[in-house]
């Protein structure tokens, strides 16, 4: 029997990446190799435990992310923006991922648009961030990173990501209010949010691996649904099982937030709500179905992970 191919990912501990490792493990069909800043973690530890190999890799150590991309076939590659929330620390993540990459003969980039497309950097509707953006974590990769992709020539899968539902389950679940009702705030006016659970991000992906010739050269949107707020809300209630009000938050309130990334969500908010033009046909529902066919609704979703749902107070 031949030996399995290998896929590396990067960010095997994390959201994405986890998704990816987890949906190849069950799979079968390729081996993982389960890239981790800290191999002694409990989650890279459970990663081996469902059969990958885990191994130390840095971002910022282009010799370790060689000899952690050395005899693999393919890789998943992603960025974690929000555990430093620097642009020019993440395009030095892309530029240092490029160069260890070549000789690969698949590589799938989990990317976002540049949102400087359609609102200039003059125009004050949103803060202008580091005097060059306004979403950093969007327009540093389909500003700046994708075209090192291309430029260096690697059989790539521009894999354009949604918001995931997993962030509903904490940070932007439903608060409770002192009278004892339930409330979602979310900053999205009436537009519609394009969504997908964290499962189906790894199987979308996992289904990219195996279609190399369909996809390599091609940029695929992943989407699960196009929400409004208050659907959004609606599958809160259903499964909780009380009524969940949808309040909209203004994208000023929710910048004023105070948290470190509350800036550069509120202007991420406010791209999604008034640019969905820009935003919805980039992201195929449909074809995210048909390359994903156990794909999870959000109710499903939120169903799925009850048990995690912490509502705010």
């Amino acid at each position: 029997m031949s030996e399995k191919k290998i896929i590396a990912v990067v960010g095997a501990t994390g959201e994405q990446g986890g998704a990816v490792a987890r949906a190849l493990l069950a799979d079968g069909e390729f081996a993982v190799r389960a890239l981790t800043r800290s191999v002694a973690s409990a989650a890279a530890q459970k990663l081996a435990e469902l059969g990958a190999e885990v191994v130390a890799a840095d971002l910022y150590d282009v010799d370790s992310l060689r000899k952690a991309f050395d005899g693999a076939y393919g890789a998943f590659l992603v960025t974690p923006f929000f555990t430093h929330l620097s642009a020019a620390k993440e395009l030095e993540e892309v530029t240092n991922l490029v160069d260890a990459a070549k000789g690969l003969r698949h590589v799938v980039w989990s990317t976002l648009e540049d949102t400087r497309e359609v609102i200039a950097l003059d125009d004050d509707r949103m803060p202008t961030l580091d005097e060059k953006y306004k979403v950093p974590h969007f327009d540093v990769k389909g500003g700046e990173a994708d075209a090192l992709f291309e430029q260096a020539g690697l059989p790539t899968t521009y894999v354009r990501m949604s918001f995931y539902w997993n962030n509903l389950l904490r940070d932007l679940a439903p608060r409770r209010a002192a009278d004892g009702t339930l409330t979602l705030s979310l900053p999205m006016g009436e537009s519609k949010l394009s969504g997908i659970a964290g499962e189906d991000i790894g199987k979308a992906v996992m289904s990219v691996f195996k279609r190399p010739s369909e996809t390599i050269g091609h940029t695929l949107g992943l989407s699960g649904e196009h929400l409004t707020g208050q659907q959004v809300a609606q599958a809160f209630s259903e499964v909780l099982g009380e009524e969940v009000k949808y309040e909209p938050m203004s994208h000023n309130d929710f910048r004023a937030l105070g948290f470190p990334a509350a800036v550069e969500l509120g202007n991420m908010f406010q791209y999604y709500a008034e640019f969905p033009e820009h935003i919805l046909p980039r992201r195929d529902a449909e074809l995210t179905r048909s390359i994903v066919p156990t794909w999870m609704t959000l109710k499903d979703f939120l169903a799925a992970h009850r048990a995690e749902i912490t509502i705010g107070q």
